[in-house]
Order: structure tokens, then sequence, then C-alpha cells
């Protein structure tokens, strides 16, 4: 009698059941008056699905000339009327909640031509090169050994520094938590304000040190023009170290206009706006540092940068290096529009300085930056300049419990593999400028 099986919701099921029953004693009731045999059947459970429903979308005509009867009027709903159809409400005051923004082409801010902004969530496909093509700049590895014979004096270091240091590894991985295997963001987050802790002890034999504060979340927007495009660079800076002294150029007039003979690489058939956000509600000239201008510590001497920190955006280490470049030179930069304006691209007589320290919690990745020039728009001329000191290990491992691997004992428990020529490189950058 059923030749397939029928899809049903439970109340579904429980009207057919009664259905059926009421069709079969109906049936069995004329059976009987006649003589005939009558088989009852049932819907099993297990058997029953929901069923899908498809429903066709009708299309609404509309009559000129025809209204609807509609139970609007009544203010209650009644079957046989039709279902009013209101206007939208629109609210006498502002509410953020159900605020729907214009159209793009509507807005006072609306431009034609694109604008390609850099924030702390882009993605560079090119990394590193691509960064140093977008700031007009040339990498040098490896620290200046300038900056770097600082820290070796012993006048410049820390009373037991090594053991100092590695009781501020053990409180960042052991002592402040109780996981086995702490979280990577919070660990790297303490181990950085250990060792900057560490630094600030020397306020009493370097004076200079004194006139220096950290700032946490604070916005910088930069915009510069390359070629035809527009570029910017918006969002929440890093932990900056603020100064009220600028820091001092680390290479010499000679050697910046040595940059000038060097050929930017380029990465052709990859566009160097790849990965980079394409808005055109903009302003055009968007430079701040973030201060006012009555700020005591008005130059940026430190950027520091904690990788992994946003858990929405995972940089790997060349996009992380890119992302610490870039804001290096978006804070340089909108320091030079504070100090000479936008209206003219020059090459600065005192270049503009500003480091930056990125980590992981083990792996550190130390950058120096120096801003020659403001024109941006050629490839030839004068460069910017990068020193760009990449993944070095502060310690090897650091185990809560013993890594065993067939009943050997692999990786001890504890910290193992501890780098002291890492830490001298934090210090130097730490002390630049005040020794």
């Amino acid at each position: 009698m059923f030749s397939e099986t029928v899809c049903m919701t439970p109340v579904a099921l429980a009207f057919s059941k009664w259905v059926l029953c009421r069709h079969f004693s109906r049936l069995s009731a004329c059976g009987e008056r006649s003589g005939l045999q009558v088989r009852h059947f049932s819907v099993s459970h297990r058997i029953a699905r929901k069923a899908s429903s498809q429903r066709e979308v009708k299309e609404k005509v509309h009559v000129p000339g025809l209204d609807m009867v509609t139970y609007g009027e009544k203010m209650h709903y009644v079957p046989w009327l039709a279902k009013p159809v209101y206007s939208q409400w629109e609210m006498d005051y502002k509410d953020p909640k159900y605020f729907k923004s214009p159209p793009k082409e509507e807005m006072p801010l609306f431009k034609e031509k694109p604008c390609y902004v850099f924030n702390q969530r882009t993605n560079a496909l090119e990394g590193v090169r691509q960064a140093l093509w977008l700031t007009k700049s040339k990498v040098i590895s490896g620290l200046p050994p300038e900056l770097l014979s600082t820290a070796v004096s012993p006048a410049n270091q820390l009373p037991n520094q090594d053991s100092r240091v590695q009781n501020a590894i053990k409180h960042a991985r052991f002592w402040d938590t109780t996981e086995a295997r702490p979280d990577g963001v919070k660990y790297s987050n303490t181990l950085l304000f250990n060792l900057l802790h560490l630094c600030a002890t020397l306020q009493s034999s370097h004076p200079l040190t004194r006139r220096r504060m950290l700032v946490e979340k604070c916005s910088l927007a930069a915009s510069w023009k390359r070629g035809d495009n527009l570029f910017q660079i918006r969002g929440q800076n890093a932990l900056v170290y603020n100064s009220m002294d600028p820091l001092p150029r680390v290479s010499g007039l000679q050697e910046v206009l040595a940059t000038a003979d060097h050929t930017l690489e380029t990465f052709y058939p990859v566009s160097p706006t790849v990965d980079l956000q394409k808005v055109h509600v903009y302003k055009e000239e968007v430079n701040c540092t973030g201060f006012g201008d009555k700020y005591f510590y008005p130059h940026a001497h430190t950027l520091y940068f904690l990788e992994g920190d946003d858990v929405r955006c995972k940089l790997k280490p060349e996009q992380f290096r890119a992302k610490m470049i870039m804001f290096l030179f978006g804070s340089a930069l909108a320091h030079a529009c504070k100090l000479f304006g936008t209206k003219t691209q020059r090459v600065l007589d005192n270049p503009i300085t500003i480091q930056a320290v990125g980590t992981n919690g083990r792996i550190f990745q130390y950058i120096v930056f120096q801003l020659n020039t403001t024109d941006l728009t050629r490839d030839d001329g004068i460069k910017n300049q990068v020193w760009l000191e990449e993944d070095a290990e502060l310690y090897d491992f650091a185990k809560v419990r013993p890594l065993i691997v067939k009943k050997q004992v692999k990786v001890p428990a504890g910290l193992a593999g501890y780098k002291p020529e890492t830490f001298s490189k934090f210090l130097a950058l730490y002390l630049h400028g005040a020794v």
C-alpha cells in the first residue's frame, strides 16, 4: 500500500497515526459489513525522518488601482484579511545599534581612486621585501656595531646579569602560572615586562633613561605616495617607549648618500599592493603620531611587538618582521610630517631613527630604522635604511616537565640553553641614546 518511506516530524507523525487509525477504522467497519478482510498498517519511529520543507515562493502581483483589504485598521489578526505592509520605522534619535551606513558612493570622503591601507592584521605576501619596497628602504643584515658596543662595557651591564635574566625567564615560564603548558601570549608579555624592569634598574647610573616613558595602545596614522598609488598606515601602535630626546642618527652623511646607488628589489609579477586593504572612503593627508603637541615625550624611541598577541590573526615570522618595519616607518614618517609638514618632500638633514623589538617569548627580532627622506614617489634617489637582526634565541627550552622519549630524557625540566648575547642586544637598544 505504501511504496516510499515518509519523512515526518514527531507532531506530523502523531497526526498521521491519528488519520490512519481513523481511516482504517472506517475501512474495518466497511469490511465487517461487506465480509472483507482488512489489514492494518502503521509507521515506525525508526524509519520516520524529518521532512524537507521546500515551499515555492509565490510572486506577489500588484494590480494598479486595486488595494488589498488588510487587518491593519482592526489592530489584531484576522485570518481572511491580508497582512498589512508597513513602512520602515525611523527613530527620531541616533542609536548605534540600528545604524545603517549609507552607500559608499554617497559618503563625503568617497574617492574614485583607491587607497591601500596597512594595519595590524595585514599579512604581507612577500614579507620583508614588500615592506622594503613600500618604504623605499635598504636592508642591512645585523645591528650596527656602534650600537652593540655599548652593552659590552661592564659599566653598562647589570650586576649578576645572567642569573637575573634567567630568573626573569623562569618567572614568565614557570612561576607565573600553574598550568603544565602556559599560554604563549601570557608568558611572552610577562617576559617582555620583566626584561624592561631589569633594564630600568640602570636609571641610577644612566640618568637619561629617566626621560622616557612606556605608552600602550596609542593610535598611528601616516600616508605617503609610491608611484601613482596612495598608501596609508592605520591602527594601534605597539608598546611604545617614548623619550624627551630624539635618538641620534646611526649612519653618517656619506653612508646616506651611498644609498642612492642601491636598486630596490622587485617581486614581479606579484603586485606591491597585494594583501593590502583597498578602500575608497578616506582622507588623503592623514599623519598622526597619537600624541598632542604639548606631550612631554614626543619622540618614539623603541616599539615593542608581541608575536601572536591577536588570536584572530597569527602572522608567520617573515610577515611579522614586515609589520614591524611598516609601523617603524609609519611612526617616523608621521613625526617627520609633524616637524616639516606634508607639502614638501625632501631629504632630511637630521634623519629620524626609531627601533623595534619583537618577540614570541623565546625568539627575538631586532630592527633599527632610519628615515633619511620623505621623497617616496620615485624609486631612485636616497633610500631609507633598515638594520635587521632576525631570529635571535634567548634560550633553547623551558620545560615544566621533562620530555621523555622511549624512557630516555631528551629535554630536562627547567631552563636549558640560555644565550646571554640575545639579552645584550636587548639592553643595547634600551640604552641607545643614554650612553
